[in-house]
């Protein structure tokens, strides 16, 4: 991704936050403005549309998402293929503002591109890359099961995290339980792997 002015990055932490708000559908550009500290004009000039916004808000919590769950420990030794597969989805679960906003914003995303066609094809291939990742991890812990079985278990760890997430932010269950259930996933994906 190309670097983003400074203006325009302060445009998306403020379009994530409004998001998170009040959803997609909540999303004006004269409030968006407000909450950003800047004028409409200059939201036109850097995205030129609502739908602009929209695109390059989703690029942008998909960056901030892959900083937050890369962040290690550099004293820590290094995890074990299983560990780090771990590490990845749980930091999905951090109760710490950024990460609770992404999630808000992912889910509110993702939903309304039922709606909103421009969307679907962004949130794809976002899953995609996502999915894929998962898998190579998954890979590693299991490098004998097939490419095919590795894409189906991230598939499903992937699609549980997110429904988790959402059941987390919304105060259904706590984040320790909603740990433990990826965990139990984690152990029942590698146990069918290791079938295959």
């Amino acid at each position: 991704m190309a670097s983003r002015s400074t203006r325009s990055t302060q445009i998306l932490e403020a379009a994530a936050r409004v998001i998170a708000r009040r959803g997609v559908r909540g999303l004006r550009v004269e409030e968006l403005a407000a909450e950003a500290g800047v004028s409409t004009a200059l939201i036109y000039y850097h995205f030129k549309d609502r739908t602009g916004v929209l695109r390059q808000t989703f690029e942008f919590i998909n960056d901030r998402a892959a900083r937050y769950t890369a962040v290690r420990d550099p004293e820590a030794p290094p995890p074990t293929p299983r560990e780090e597969l771990e590490e990845v989805l749980l930091l999905e679960l951090q109760d710490d503002g950024e990460v609770r906003e992404n999630s808000v914003a992912w889910g509110e995303l993702r939903a309304s591109a039922v709606f909103e066609e421009a969307l679907r094809e962004d949130l794809a291939r976002a899953t995609l890359v996502w999915v894929q990742d998962v898998a190579a991890l998954l890979g590693r812990v299991q490098p004998l099961a097939p490419a095919s079985s590795l894409a189906a278990a991230a598939e499903r760890l992937t699609a549980l995290l997110e429904g988790l997430s959402m059941r987390w932010l919304s105060g259904g269950i706590r984040a320790d339980h909603a740990r433990e259930l990826i965990r139990g996933a984690v152990d029942a994906e590698l146990a069918g792997l290791r079938q295959d």
